[in-house]
C-alpha cells in the first residue's frame, strides 16, 4: 500500500469525521463536562469501536447488514434508543463534581461520570450506528488491493483511520473544555443543553435512516 492511497484515505476519513455526528458530539460533550483526562477516556472507547467495527466489516457483518432489513434495524433501533438515553442525561439535573481546569463555582455544570462509563458510553455509540457498518464497507474495498495480502492493508487503514479520528475527536472536546473554562455560567449551560438536543437529533436520524436496497 503507497503513501498516495494512504494519504488519499487519511483525506476521505478527515472529511468523513470532521462533519459532527455523535462520536465527535460525544467528544465535545466530554470536554466540556468532564474535563479532557476523561474526554480521552471516551475517545479511547470510539477507536476501540473502530478495530471492531472493522474486524467486523472484514469478516462480512457489513454485507449482512446490507442485506436484512431485520438485523439492519435491530442494530439501528438499539444504536438510536442508547443515543436518545445519552442526550436525555444531558439534560435533565444530575449529580456533580469539580472538573479538571474548574473553579468550585462552576463545578454544578459538570455530571459525575467515571472514566470507564464514559469510554462504555463512546464505545456502544459507535457499535451500535448501522451507518459505520455500511460506510466502512463501501469505504475500505476502494482502498484494498485484492492481489496483495488482505491483513496488513486493513491493519494499515485502521491505524491511519484511528489517528485521524481521534486527532479530530480531539480537537472537538479541546473546544468543549475550553467554552467550560472560558465562556458564561448560561453558556456553558446552554452548550450541555445543546450537545444532549443534537444528540436526540442523531437518534431520531438514526431510527428513520434506511437500508439501501441493492
Amino acid at each position: 500500500m503507497d503513501i498516495s492511497t494512504m494519504a488519499a484515505f487519511a483525506a476521505v476519513t478527515f472529511i468523513a469525521v470532521v462533519t459532527p455526528g455523535p462520536d465527535v458530539i460525544l467528544a465535545m460533550a466530554n470536554g466540556s463536562r468532564f474535563g479532557m483526562k476523561k474526554a480521552v477516556a471516551g475517545m479511547i472507547g470510539v477507536l476501540l469501536s473502530d478495530f471492531f467495527l472493522i474486524a467486523a466489516v472484514a469478516a462480512g457483518l457489513g454485507a449482512i447488514l446490507a442485506a436484512s432489513e431485520f438485523w439492519f434495524s435491530v442494530v439501528k433501533y438499539v444504536g438510536a434508543g442508547y443515543l436518545a438515553w445519552l442526550g436525555y442525561k444531558m439534560l435533565r439535573p444530575g449529580r456533580t463534581e469539580k472538573a479538571e481546569g474548574q473553579n468550585s463555582e462552576n463545578a454544578d455544570l459538570v455530571r459525575t461520570e467515571s472514566a470507564l462509563a464514559i469510554c462504555r458510553h463512546s464505545m456502544i455509540v459507535a457499535i451500535t450506528n448501522p451507518k459505520a457498518y455500511l460506510f466502512f464497507s463501501a469505504l475500505l474495498p476502494q482502498f484494498i488491493n485484492p492481489g496483495a495480502p488482505q491483513l496488513p492493508q486493513f491493519l494499515a487503514l485502521t491505524a491511519v483511520f484511528t489517528v485521524v479520528e481521534f486527532a479530530v475527536m480531539f480537537g472537538y472536546a479541546l473546544v468543549g473544555f475550553k467554552t467550560t473554562q472560558f465562556a458564561a455560567l448560561s453558556m456553558r449551560r446552554w452548550m450541555e443543553r445543546g450537545c444532549g438536543g443534537a444528540l436526540l437529533v442523531s437518534a431520531a436520524s438514526l431510527a428513520l435512516v434506511k437500508r439501501v436496497n441493492g
